[in-house]
């Protein structure tokens, strides 16, 4: 990811537009054969070569141009950038590295996605309290937990590939979009050379809101991530500690405390996830510019898009490392599920009432009185609902108090997760 972003990528890929354009330009005549053929044996120019002359210059792309042209001849040079204008070049360039780039993205998903459902599968029937507002509601599986990220990674996958899709165009059209200076059928021919599709309409430039939704697509896979990796920082807790971060023979997780154990991974993936949405609000911002362009968005996106890319890249690479790696404790799990003295059984006996015939409202006091006196006193629930005559003479409390039923249908979300594993994964 960061050579697709370094100056060096970014100067290779500039030559692929200039040597596309050129050959399209001979196969339209315009172009001497022996011109191309010179033009086409070019190599990037040094980075360094670039600065130089930019220094001076104060415009890169006239930069550019004038080191590829130091390597030609006479005729090269007459012909080398023939009818562009530099964001004819940048743009298209900027295509090409994004669709680079987003290959990437799209297989750090794929093995986010793929250890995600491993462990998932593996935890499927690990039973663990599930809370609501930060406080103990129903019980619920690890494996089950895990599930729900691997669609969510599924659905980012999708939308990643609908926001490189926008992004697979190019535009040799000139100045202002008009195809005074170049025609119509170059720009066709030299974006098929890229793999890419001409801009239907543009102006100097490409309108960003092609790019903006490319990094909100990006901000919602940083959000993903942040959401993930917050629920194993919540559950690292001392006080829940039911899973915990890898941590390597001769790793120190404080300089002071030599008993501490953090989730700086995780941490450090929702701190980045910041950065990513912040790029993401660049986008936006980068949309609306003056006339056929200003060049506001330039300046912007060259921090933003790169850095995006490359904190995503690296988010997903951690956290397929985080998942694989996790430490998860079953046992810790079921004694944090009884800690509340088994009050998670309250809904089971509520529509047991209901059944019997009670109204649900004196149904949800009757059971609500010997809740409230569980939470006050520590009592068992089920010690006090089997007390109560009014419950325990119109339900079967050991049905209500079959912890089985909240894992009986577990099999029907995995059912659709391997549904899902066996699409292909990338649209």
């Amino acid at each position: 990811m960061a050579a697709i972003w370094s100056d060096e990528g970014k100067l290779a890929t500039w030559l692929e537009v200039e040597l596309a354009a050129t050959a399209a330009w001979a196969e339209l005549g315009v172009v001497p054969a022996e011109a191309a053929a010179r033009i086409a044996q070019a190599t990037p120019p040094g980075s360094e070569r670039v600065a130089e002359l930019e220094a001076t210059l104060h415009h890169d792309t006239a930069a550019f141009v004038d080191a590829v042209s130091e390597e030609l001849g006479e005729e090269g040079r007459r012909w080398f950038h023939y009818g562009l204008t530099s964001s004819d070049v940048v743009d298209t360039a900027l295509s090409l590295q994004i669709r680079e780039a987003g290959a990437l993205i799209l297989a750090g998903l794929e093995r986010a996605f793929v250890t995600v459902s491993a462990c998932a599968q593996e935890h499927r029937d690990t039973l663990q309290i599930g809370r609501t507002h930060g406080v103990h509601a129903e019980p619920t599986t690890f494996g089950l937990k895990l599930a729900g990220w691997a669609f969510e990674l599924a659905r980012d996958r999708e939308r990643i590939a609908r926001a490189l899709e926008g992004m697979r165009v190019g535009k040799l059209s000139g100045a202002v979009g008009t195809y005074a200076a170049t025609d119509p059928e170059l720009e066709r021919l030299a974006c098929d050379r890229l793999g890419l599709e001409p801009a239907p309409s543009s102006t100097q430039i490409l309108q960003r809101d092609r790019h903006a939704e490319l990094l909100a697509a990006l901000a919602v896979v940083a959000s993903s991530l942040d959401a993930f990796a917050l629920e194993i920082r919540h559950l690292a807790r001392t006080e829940v500690g039911e899973v915990q971060e890898p941590f390597g023979r001769g790793q120190k997780g404080s300089s002071a405390m030599p008993h501490k154990r953090n989730p700086v991974v995780a941490e450090r993936i929702c701190g980045l996830a910041r950065v990513v949405r912040a790029c993401s609000l660049v986008g936006l911002e980068n949309v609306a510019l003056w006339h056929e362009r200003d060049i506001s968005h330039s300046s912007a996106e060259r921090v933003a898009i790169p850095d995006a890319f490359l904190a995503l890249d690296y988010m997903l690479d951690r956290f397929a490392w985080l998942v694989d790696g996790l430490v998860v404790r079953p046992e810790r799990m079921r004694r944090n599920l009884e800690a509340s003295h088994f009050l998670f059984f309250s809904q089971r006996v509520l529509s047991a009432l209901v059944e019997s015939g009670l109204a649900r409202d004196d149904a949800y006091r009757l059971v609500q009185r010997s809740a409230m006196r569980a939470w006050e006193e520590e009592l068992d629930f089920r010690e006090l609902c089997r007390a109560d005559e009014g419950i325990a003479s119109r339900v079967d409390l050991a049905s209500a108090f079959d912890v089985a039923a909240y894992t009986r249908h577990v099999d029907t979300v995995f059912a659709r997760l391997e549904a899902l594993k066996e699409e292909p994964l990338h649209a």
